[in-house]
C-alpha cells in the first residue's frame, strides 16, 4: 500500500477540551480503555502499570486497518448510530461519543497501538507533540507506522512518557476505582457474558471493593443479586422496589443501597471516601456521585454508599445525558430527576428502619464487649423494657468519640435517665392499681433509692474534684483574688450546709454600694470596707468571709480590727433597714496560724479574742482535710452498694469488692 497507512482527523480544540484537560485521574481514563474492550468482545482485559509505563491488551476481536481509520482514528465516531445496539457477540455497546480514546492523551504523551483481526496486523504511534504542531499548522496528522508487537487476538496499547501527577495512584487503590465503575466485572457468566479483568497479574472483582466490605445492612433493588461473600460485614440484607416510575416499566434499576456501621468505615486512604452512591448504565459507571444531589440530610447519609444501575439512563432512542467525560449526568434531564425522586424516596422509606437495626447492631457490640452491662439488662427481664435499653446503649455505642474513654460516662448518664424514665413508668402503673399492696411498692421504692444514691454518689465525686482544685491553688501561693473566686462559687467547702439556698451570696461588694441609701449611718471607713464574701443562710444568719493568702502571717488585732468593722457597718445597714438584732458571724480563712498562737496558751487566747466580733478562723489545709473527709468517705461507702457504679466500674476493668 503507497502513501500514508493512517490517518487522524482532529481539531487542535477537540484534543484539550475532550482530551488532554478532560479526565482528571487514571481510573477514569483506564475505565474508556476497559469499556473498548467489552465492546470488542474481549473476554479478558490485562492491565500492567510501570513507573514509566501502562500496557492495555485485550483479546476481543482487533480491528483492520479500514476499521482503524473509519471507527478509532476518527474522533466522534457514532458506534452505535453505524454499528447498532450491540456488538457482534450480543453486548450492549458501551462506548457512545466516540471520543473515549483521546483520554489516553490525559495521561500519557506517546501512545502505542497494536491490533490484530484475521491474521492482519497492524501498529502505530500517536504523540502529543506532533499532534499539537502538526494540528495547529493546518495539515492532517498521520499517526507514524511502528514494528507490531501485539499478541495473537485483540489490541495492545502501551502508553509511553506518563504524565506523573496523573497516573501516581497507588495500584491497590486503582484496583478498588476500576471495580466500582463496572457491574459487569466480577460477575460469573458463560460465553460473551464473561468478563475479567486484570491489573498487575491480580483480578479485579468483589474483593477490591471496599464499598460491599464496609456494608453492615443492604437493600437491593427488586431482588438479592450479591453474593454473601462480597459483603463479609453483613448482618442482615432486604429487598426493595426497583421501579422508577410506575407509568414506564422500562424505567428499573438494579444495585444496592447498603449502610456501614460507622462513617470512618467509609474513609479509604487510597481513594477518599466512598460515602457516595455511584450510578451506572450498561454496567459502566455514568455518575460518580448522586448522593449529594438527592437534598437529603438525614443521619443515614453518613453511613451510605451504594451502586444504581439505570439502563434506562442511556437509552438509543432517547438524548445522550452523560457529560463528556461519562461520569455525571445533565442535571435537567427528565430521566435524571426521575432517578433522584425515586433514591430519595427509597432513603426515606429505609432511614426509619436502619435506625432501629443500627440500635440493636450496636446494642449487642456494646453488651459483647463489656459483660458488665448484661447484668443491668438481665435486671429488666420479664419487662417489655428491655429492647428499648438495648438501643439506648446502641445510640451510645454507635457514638464517635475522639476519647474512648468517655464512653462509659455516656454509659453511666443513659442508665441512669432509662432507670428514672422506667420509675416515672411504674410509678404511673401503680398509681392506677386499686391494691397497693408491699409487694409492689416497695421494689420501686428501693430502685428509687439507688437512682437517687447514684446520683447524689456524682455530686460528691465532681466535689472531691474541686477540693482537690483547691489544695492545688492553695499549695500553689495562688493571690487572694483566685481563692475567693474558688470558694465563692463553691460556698459548701466552709460549710456543707450552705447551698445557696437564698441566692444572697455577693462578692467583692462594699457597703457603700449595696447600701447607699444608708451612708449618713457610716463612717468614712466603714462604707468603704469591701467585704470579700458576704452571704445569708437559710437560718437568716448573715455570715462575712475574709480570706487571706495562703502564706500570709497576721496578727490577732488585725483580724479584730478588720471584723469589727465589717460587723458594726453591717449591723447598722442592716437594723436600719428593718432587721432588728441581725445575726452577723466573721469567718477569717487562713494559710498560717496568728502569731499569738505560737505562744503557751495562745489558740484559748485566740479564740476567746474572736468572740467578741462571732468570728472564727478556718484554715486551708483544715478545710481541705474536712471537706475531703467527709465527702470521700460518702463516696467509698456508697461505692459498694451502688449496683450502677459497679457497672461502671466494671467498664473501665475496676475490680470492686
Amino acid at each position: 500500500m503507497t502513501g500514508q497507512p493512517y490517518k487522524l482527523t482532529l481539531d487542535l480544540r477537540v484534543l484539550d477540551h475532550l482530551g488532554i484537560k478532560l479526565y482528571s485521574n487514571a481510573a477514569a481514563v483506564l475505565s474508556e480503555a476497559v469499556a473498548n474492550a467489552w465492546d470488542a468482545d474481549a473476554k479478558s482485559v490485562v492491565i500492567d502499570i510501570s513507573a514509566t509505563e501502562i500496557t492495555i491488551t485485550d483479546d476481543g476481536v482487533g480491528m483492520k486497518r479500514d476499521e482503524i481509520n473509519e471507527r478509532f482514528l476518527s474522533v466522534g465516531y457514532d458506534k452505535r448510530g453505524r454499528e447498532g445496539k450491540a456488538s457482534a457477540g450480543g453486548r450492549p455497546f458501551m462506548g457512545r461519543k466516540g471520543i473515549g480514546k483521546l483520554a489516553l492523551f490525559s495521561i500519557a504523551d506517546e501512545i502505542h497501538v497494536h491490533t490484530t483481526r484475521g491474521g492482519a496486523t497492524d501498529a502505530f504511534l500517536m504523540e502529543t507533540k506532533e499532534i499539537r504542531k502538526t494540528v495547529s499548522s493546518g495539515s492532517t496528522y498521520y499517526p507514524k507506522p511502528i514494528a507490531f508487537a501485539g499478541g495473537k487476538q485483540g489490541t495492545r496499547l502501551i502508553l509511553k512518557k506518563l504524565k506523573k501527577k496523573r497516573t501516581t495512584a497507588a495500584i491497590a487503590g486503582l484496583r478498588k476505582r476500576i471495580a466500582r465503575r463496572f457491574s459487569i466485572i466480577g460477575q460469573p457468566g458463560k460465553g460473551s457474558s464473561h468478563f475479567e479483568v486484570k491489573i498487575n497479574g491480580k483480578t479485579v472483582g468483589y474483593q477490591d471493593r471496599d464499598d460491599l466490605r464496609a456494608v453492615e445492612f443492604l437493600w437491593e433493588f427488586g431482588k438479592q443479586r450479591l453474593p454473601s461473600a462480597s459483603c463479609p460485614r453483613l448482618k442482615k440484607r432486604f429487598v426493595i422496589s426497583d421501579e422508577v416510575q410506575a407509568n414506564k416499566p422500562s424505567w428499573k434499576v438494579r444495585g444496592w443501597l447498603g449502610a456501614a456501621a460507622t462513617p470512618h468505615q467509609l474513609r479509604d486512604s487510597e481513594t477518599g471516601s466512598i460515602n457516595n452512591i455511584v450510578v451506572l448504565a450498561r454496567g459502566r459507571l455514568i455518575q460518580e456521585n448522586v448522593l449529594d444531589k438527592l437534598s437529603f440530610s438525614r443521619i443515614l447519609v453518613s453511613y451510605l454508599t451504594g451502586q444504581v444501575d439505570a439502563d434506562f439512563l442511556d437509552l438509543e432512542d432517547m438524548d445522550d445525558i452523560a457529560t463528556s467525560d461519562r461520569q455525571r449526568l445533565l442535571e435537567d434531564d427528565e430521566r435524571t430527576g426521575a432517578l433522584s425522586a425515586f433514591l430519595r424516596k427509597s432513603l426515606v422509606s429505609i432511614q426509619d428502619e436502619w435506625t432501629d437495626l443500627r440500635n440493636e447492631a450496636r446494642g449487642k457490640d456494646a453488651v459483647a464487649e463489656n459483660p458488665a452491662l448484661a447484668q443491668w439488662l438481665d435486671s429488666l427481664k420479664g419487662t417489655n423494657l428491655r429492647k428499648s435499653a438495648e438501643r439506648l446503649l446502641g445510640l451510645v455505642r454507635s457514638v464517635e468519640l475522639e476519647d474512648e474513654t468517655e464512653r462509659n460516662q455516656l454509659y453511666r448518664s443513659g442508665i441512669l435517665a432509662f432507670e428514672r424514665l422506667r420509675l416515672t413508668e411504674e410509678s404511673h402503673n401503680l398509681s392506677n392499681l386499686s391494691d397497693l399492696s408491699a409487694a409492689r411498692i416497695l421494689p420501686l421504692l428501693t430502685d428509687l433509692s439507688v437512682i437517687e444514691a447514684s446520683m447524689y454518689r456524682d455530686i460528691v465525686k465532681a466535689r472531691l474534684d474541686v477540693i482537690g482544685e483547691l489544695q492545688s491553688l492553695v499549695e500553689g501561693k495562688e493571690k487572694e483574688k483566685i481563692l475567693q473566686k474558688h470558694l465563692f462559687d463553691n460556698l459548701w467547702l466552709l460549710d456543707p450546709g450552705w447551698e445557696r439556698a437564698t441566692g444572697s451570696q455577693l462578692i467583692e461588694s462594699t457597703l457603700k454600694k449595696n447600701y447607699a441609701i444608708f451612708k449618713p449611718h457610716l463612717t468614712d471607713a466603714q462604707s468603704k470596707g469591701r467585704l470579700d464574701i458576704r452571704y445569708r443562710t437559710n437560718a437568716g444568719q448573715h455570715i462575712v468571709v475574709e480570706l487571706k493568702k495562703s502564706d500570709r502571717l497576721l496578727h490577732i488585732a488585725e483580724l479584730v480590727e478588720q471584723g469589727e468593722k465589717y460587723v458594726s457597718a453591717l449591723e447598722k445597714c442592716l437594723e436600719a433597714s428593718g432587721e432588728s438584732n441581725p445575726q452577723i458571724a466573721v469567718i477569717f480563712v487562713l494559710g498560717k496560724p496568728v502569731a499569738e498562737e505560737a505562744s503557751s496558751g495562745g489558740k484559748k487566747r485566740v479564740s476567746e479574742t474572736l468572740k467578741g466580733i462571732n468570728g472564727r478562723i478556718v484554715y486551708y489545709d483544715t478545710l481541705i482535710a474536712t471537706a475531703l473527709r467527709q465527702y470521700q468517705e460518702y463516696f467509698d461507702k456508697s461505692e459498694k452498694t451502688d449496683k450502677i457504679a459497679k457497672i461502671i466500674d466494671a467498664l473501665s476493668g475496676k475490680s470492686k469488692t
